[in-house]
């Protein structure tokens, strides 16, 4: 929906099942709608697309965009952003480390963002940019020689020149948001810095590389990195990198007890990784891979876990945990001083099929608007939304 000073917000439909289009198209007329009525009824609604790699070569098929499109008008929604991570299946079976695959070592990872690029180009409204977001190069554990590091830098630039020419060609403003990730081949905002000084080299005073290369900050992965959003996003601020898009967000955060560790086992599941980043007492950084080994693992009650399980950004926390809420505010707070800081918004709580029974206490229309409702009410607070 369209908000204050510019601003978009939508909630990213990879929390639906859909690998192909028909079924991605069925779930945006049975749940985007029914939330739509709730929280939008009237005014134009954006809708923040997820599309897989099959999905979007059969939307791209003779006819099918053009009759999204109309669909788009007919019930006055529209894109502003599609979420490029996941490549294939992202619900129901096991994703873990392979949502990073094919990385961007790989043609394939570029064709597809490519072909993302080619479907936003068409359904963004005119005078609206459009972005994709995208997966921070690859995971750390795939990248063994600096040859792939290479492949990566020349795949992403192939990526930027043809945003760059598609841009030109359509009078749209396009860019790519890489989205730092707990293990990601770069993970926080010092990594992500490293890595646009790394291009910038390759490609000096190109002014298509900040024009349309960015970062996809999500909330979540920053404050499970014990980052905080004045130092983070000031850094790459001071930097000159763009702020593509923003991931409303929310993480776990506890302390482990015993009896936060008992409960903690509801919420390692089989089909998502969920890193986690501990702070020892002593003040050391201890990251695993996945909640299970962490649980296994010997840490001591005095620290502090944070843990990658996007949980509802209206959950309020429980005696035996927290969220890190205060994150998501902290940027609500930078954009309410600096509201051209990143017009497009986007909240991502994507595991509503795994979330433990006391969070999933509704159905998901409800949750969605739920969270619509918290994030709309923190907005109005700071003169970025119009009072719900």
């Amino acid at each position: 929906m369209k908000l204050n000073h510019g601003l978009h917000l939508a909630y990213c439909t990879n929390i639906h099942r859909g690998e192909n289009w028909q079924e991605t198209f069925d779930s945006l007329k049975k749940y985007a709608l029914a939330v739509r009525q709730q929280v939008c009824p009237d005014k134009p609604y954006a809708i923040g697309l997820r599309l897989s790699n099959t999905a979007a070569q059969e939307l791209k098929e003779p006819g099918r965009l053009s009759a999204f499109k109309g669909w788009l008008e007919e019930n006055n929604c529209y894109v502003f952003t599609i979420n490029g991570f996941p490549f294939g299946r992202f619900h129901g079976s096991r994703v873990k480390e392979q949502v990073y695959r094919p990385d961007w070592t790989s043609r394939e990872r570029l064709d597809y963002t490519n072909l993302l690029f080619e479907i936003i180009a068409e359904l963004v409204p005119a005078g609206v940019e459009g972005s994709v977001s995208t997966l921070p190069g690859s995971f750390k554990e795939f990248i063994t020689n600096p040859e792939q590091e290479r492949e990566i830098r020349k795949n992403i630039w192939a990526c930027v020149e043809h945003i760059a020419a598609l841009s030109k060609r359509t009078g749209k403003k396009l860019h790519l948001g890489l989205e730092p990730e707990p293990l990601g081949y770069f993970e926080t905002s010092a990594e992500s810095i490293k890595f646009f000084d790394q291009m910038r080299a390759e490609h000096p005073n190109d002014p298509r590389l900040d024009e349309h290369l960015g970062i996809n900050y999500d909330t979540c992965h920053l404050a499970v990195e014990f980052e905080e959003p004045k130092d983070a996003i000031g850094a790459l601020q001071k930097h000159g990198i763009k702020i593509s898009k923003l991931h409303l967000s929310s993480a776990l955060k506890v302390r482990p007890t015993a009896e936060v560790r008992q409960t903690l086992a509801s919420f390692a599941d089989d089909i998502y990784l969920h890193q986690v980043v501990v702070r020892t007492a002593g003040g050391e950084r201890v990251i695993y891979k996945d909640l299970s080994p962490a649980l296994a693992g010997r840490t001591g009650e005095a620290d502090e876990w944070r843990i990658h399980f996007h949980i509802p950004l209206h959950s309020p926390g429980t005696k035996l945990y927290e969220s890190t809420a205060d994150h998501v505010l902290g940027v609500l707070d930078l954009l309410k001083v600096n509201p051209k800081l990143c017009s497009h918004l986007e909240m991502e709580t994507y595991t509503w099929e795994v979330l433990p029974s006391e969070l999933k206490n509704r159905s998901v229309v409800d949750q969605l608007v739920a969270e619509y409702h918290w994030t709309l009410e923190q907005l109005s607070e700071r003169g970025l939304a119009n009072k719900v």
